[in-house]
């Protein structure tokens, strides 16, 4: 087994192209696959299912959590909606194949620049830092469009009195999260990054297993 972190999505396409062990994309400029396994396993933890769940992110939706998330959502039938300044959308063919599998599997993908209408009724809400890798040229331009989408406690207010609020980290208190959020009780990005030690280790055995094999269950993830 490969696991590579690359800037360029093209690089990890590369090298599974020409491998012949599998290939992780551990992270890429494009997606986050792993991230959204420890993800999605910690929400099925907190809610017992997915289908039919409202997750809500907020920020720069040009970035590979919000497609690792949309794409992630469409195929297991979470509505996951983007609140994001206009030009910070969801790439166009990400957003595309998101909305083809939400279609089949009876779930909506929809971006907005309303974080209002992001939040309202939200079972998830997610927030990732502004300024990604590659991003710091545009540093201060993003910290004048971005703080509308901070995740406050009045944007949490919002959504079900049960929501959690998650983040991959690490974190920049007061920017994209306020302290109060990230450290209150609907907060669970410690659970949250713990998973990622426990979806990996599901994600080696499923592998080694059957390299053959492209579903993920939550009974997977249990077994490590």
């Amino acid at each position: 087994i490969i696991m590579a972190r690359v800037f360029r999505h093209s690089l990890v396409e590369e090298l599974a192209k020409h491998s012949s062990v599998p290939v992780i994309n551990g992270l890429s400029d494009l997606e986050h696959p792993c991230q959204i396994l420890a993800d999605l396993l910690t929400i099925y933890e907190c809610k017992k299912k997915f289908h039919g769940l409202k997750i809500a992110y907020f920020g720069d939706s040009e970035n590979n959590i919000p497609h690792s998330l949309a794409l992630a959502s469409g195929i297991l039938g979470m509505n996951f909606i983007t609140a994001s300044p206009k030009g910070y959308w969801i790439k166009k063919d990400i957003a595309e194949t998101a909305k083809k599998s939400a279609k089949k599997n009876g779930c909506q993908i929809i971006e907005t620049d309303d974080p209002k209408k992001a939040a309202d009724n939200a079972d998830v809400i997610y927030t990732d830092t502004w300024i990604s890798m590659g991003d710091e040229e545009e540093e201060q331009k993003r910290l004048k469009i971005f703080p509308p989408y901070q995740v406050t406690s009045k944007l949490m207010n919002l959504a079900k009195k049960d929501a959690i609020f998650m983040h991959d980290m690490p974190a920049y208190r007061d920017h994209e999260v306020s302290s109060e959020v990230i450290d209150g009780k609907q907060s669970i990005v410690f659970h949250q990054a713990e998973n990622r030690l426990h979806a990996q280790k599901a994600l080696l055995i499923f592998l080694l297993n059957n390299s053959n094999c492209a579903a993920f269950t939550p009974e997977l993830m249990n077994a490590a």
